[in-house]
């Protein structure tokens, strides 16, 4: 399956809870939640590059699966990881105790990022 598109984000559960658990400012919180962010998916075979865009705040991931990569976290953080793919449509990598996958159903991205009991979800579709 091929993650390659933008993608708009649609829908978030528990973004407060999960932001100020991560230790992100409130100020930050409120011009944060009601963003309508895109991201933009380019896949080549197991390489990929994920371009993230909230208002002014553009991340930016690069990995390739099943290797040692740099990857930023929410809070502007550089941290090491490796991303896997589980079944054809998951990727799944852990940043600093928060697991992090993200599934592919038809034109729909599922993000879920769980931090102890907090579970942050972001549905976006493609556009």
């Amino acid at each position: 399956m091929n993650f390659s598109g933008k993608y708009q984000l649609q829908s978030q559960e528990n973004f407060e809870p999960f932001m100020k658990a991560i230790g992100v400012p409130d100020d930050l919180i409120q011009k944060g939640k009601d963003i309508k962010g895109v991201s933009e998916i380019v896949q080549n075979g197991k390489h990929f590059k994920f371009t993230i865009t909230t208002g002014s705040k553009v991340i930016h991931r690069e990995f390739t699966l099943g290797e040692e990569c740099e990857l930023e976290t929410m809070t502007g953080e550089k941290v090491k990881a490796v991303v896997h793919l589980e079944g054809n449509n998951k990727l799944v990598t852990t940043l600093k105790n928060i697991k992090s996958v993200t599934e592919l159903n038809g034109d729909t991205i599922t993000s879920t990022m769980t931090l102890g009991d907090i579970v942050f979800k972001r549905i976006s579709k493609r556009i």
